[in-house]
């Protein structure tokens, strides 16, 4: 399961007695790196460092340090034939008892991995936005549904992103951090362009898109290439959104290949950024 803020502060009240299970080292091909922990309980478990034996294997050890009261251990694990794996690398273990220090520290952690995850911002939350907005609330990603409609709001089925309700909603892409994702699918057209145009013309937004066919993307370059006088620009802007491989209008199906379509390009920006910032 997702790592989510409130949801770990609701593990960790109703589990107190419970073990932190950290990947300490990762060597050659292995199910998850060393930003990877999960905590045990004596019949639950939050979060996962990779599934299969592995996991089943680290539990079974988390509980026993339950059961016998041990202090921290450590394990390393081959994943080979042995244990009915076929990774071929290695993994490194410990286990953590959760004291009140431990879980704050935990805590923190994941608060401060959540406030740097890339913002997405989902304009219409009409058929395809509300799918969209569901299919990106699994994701590693801070998803804000905005719309100018307060009953398309209210109608979401999205759970566990944020919603905006707003008059101006070009306003919000002025104000919105770097490397941000814009997806425009709003009832009117005239938005739609106000909207694309703000987040065009920013030039450091990590993904762009639109919902439209080639006629409308067509006849959008035209208008916004004389708004923004820029064609490089202009050129950034996705649409029709997942893609062309695919000719399947069905709202969860373009959900589905836009949500793919935005984590890579978010991932890839910002994996990007971190690179330029390392070597400056």
């Amino acid at each position: 399961m997702p790592a989510a803020r409130d949801d770990l502060r609701d593990f960790l009240r109703q589990e107190p007695d419970c073990i932190l299970v950290e990947v300490t080292g990762a060597v050659g091909s292995t199910p998850r790196d060393t930003d990877a922990w999960m905590l045990v309980a004596r019949t639950r478990c939050f979060s996962t460092i990779g599934g299969g034996q592995l996991e089943y294997m680290a539990i079974d050890q988390a509980r026993r340090t339950l059961r016998q009261s041990q202090p921290t251990t450590t394990m390393s694990i081959p994943l080979g034939p042995e244990i009915g794996q076929c990774c071929g690398g290695r993994v490194g273990l410990s286990f953590t008892a959760v004291t009140r220090e431990v879980a704050d520290e935990l805590i923190a952690r994941t608060d401060a991995e959540i406030a740097r995850r890339p913002h997405v911002y989902v304009f219409g939350a009409g058929h395809v936005g509300d799918a969209l907005a569901m299919a990106l609330s699994l994701a590693p990603l801070r998803t804000v549904l905005v719309d100018t409609r307060e009953g398309e709001l209210a109608a979401s089925r999205a759970s566990g992103i944020e919603t905006c309700l707003t008059a101006m909603p070009e306003a919000i892409v002025r104000d919105a951090p770097a490397g941000s994702a814009f997806v425009i699918l709003t009832h009117d057209h005239a938005l739609d362009f106000l909207i694309a145009a703000e987040a065009l013309r920013r030039g450091d937004a990590a993904y762009v898109g639109m919902i439209g066919s080639k006629t409308k993307r067509a006849t959008f370059k035209n208008w916004l290439t004389r708004e923004i006088g820029s064609k490089e620009l202009v050129n950034r802007l996705v649409c029709p959104i997942g893609g062309t491989a695919i000719k399947d209008k069905r709202p969860a199906v373009i959900a589905t290949l836009t949500a793919a379509e935005i984590m890579v390009a978010t991932l890839s920006y910002h994996a990007l950024a971190s690179t330029h910032k390392t070597e400056a």
